[in-house]
């Protein structure tokens, strides 16, 4: 990480990337447009990293009884050769759903990392963030029915699912949003698609992670160690804030739509996008 970044601005961005990850206006477009707003120097790859390490370590703290009763599902399902208990098909269903992310992040990872560059670019995947968000509660709002729990999902939801994730890896565009998006779409229940959304993001940014802090513990072993202090911080700040906003985000999700969140992205996108002629 760069020397210019401080304990505020390591507070600030883990604040930011623990609300950002699970409410659907993208993480990975605010981490870009705030430094670029303020002139914060870019932060490194193994700060980003751990903030969104802190974010996968509340999913942990919300949903360990899920993971774990997962977990044994999943071998009990491989020695039975049976997928009648549903937290075994769920399990599954996050191992699919992760293929289309990983197969991307392979294939277009420089492209993909040029994207982190370009603020008017990330303010105009903002707006598609919004059109997502607002045409599948325009979908639901028409098909008139509450719509399905996990326990209901198909091979199909997941890939479908899967595949919104993936398009989620280009700055701009919301993970928790485009995945919501995808489950109202397939008939899914709104807060049942939220839930399913954050389960999902588990294995992305465990792997993603790591894969990272090989790639900068490879280059330079000294990098953590002069820096600790503002990567602890940003990562225990993002793993606070995101057990906050998990729970509020599933219960808010129960009786409310996602409009007004497409409504805060056609603003921000408007926004940046502004601004990114005047400078």
């Amino acid at each position: 990480m760069n020397d210019s970044i401080d304990l505020i601005q390591a507070i600030v961005l883990g604040f930011i990337q623990g609300a950002t990850e699970f409410i659907p206006i993208s993480s990975s477009g605010h981490l870009v447009i705030v430094p670029w707003l303020f002139g914060w120097d870019k932060p490194s790859l193994l700060f980003d990293t751990m903030l969104h390490w802190g974010t996968l370590l509340a999913i942990f703290i919300v949903f360990w009884r899920d993971f774990l009763a997962m977990i044994r599902a999943w071998f009990q399902s491989i020695a039975r050769r049976s997928l009648a208990d549903p937290d075994a098909r769920t399990a599954w269903f996050i191992i699919v759903g992760t293929l289309p992310a990983v197969a991307a992040a392979l294939l277009f990872e420089d492209q993909l990392e040029a994207m982190f560059l370009n603020p008017r670019g990330v303010g105009f995947f903002l707006l598609v963030t919004a059109a997502l968000l607002f045409f599948s509660e325009q979908w639901t709002q028409r098909r008139g029915q509450e719509g399905r729990a996990l326990e209901r999902m198909t091979w199909l939801d997941s890939i479908v699912i899967g595949a919104a994730q993936a398009l989620a890896l280009i700055p701009g565009i919301s993970r928790s949003g485009s995945t919501i998006a995808a489950g109202l779409a397939r008939g899914i229940r709104r807060d049942q698609a939220a839930r399913f959304s954050f389960l999902l993001g588990t294995p992305a940014f465990f792997g993603a992670g790591l894969l990272q802090v090989v790639k900068v513990m490879g280059a330079d072993a000294n990098l953590l160690v002069g820096n600790l202090t503002p990567i602890i911080v940003g990562f225990v700040v993002s793993a606070v804030t995101g057990v906050v906003v998990i729970r509020f985000l599933l219960d808010y999700l129960r009786s409310h739509s996602l409009y007004i969140f497409a409504a805060y992205c056609v603003v921000l996108g408007l926004f940046t996008i502004g601004l990114s002629f005047v400078r």
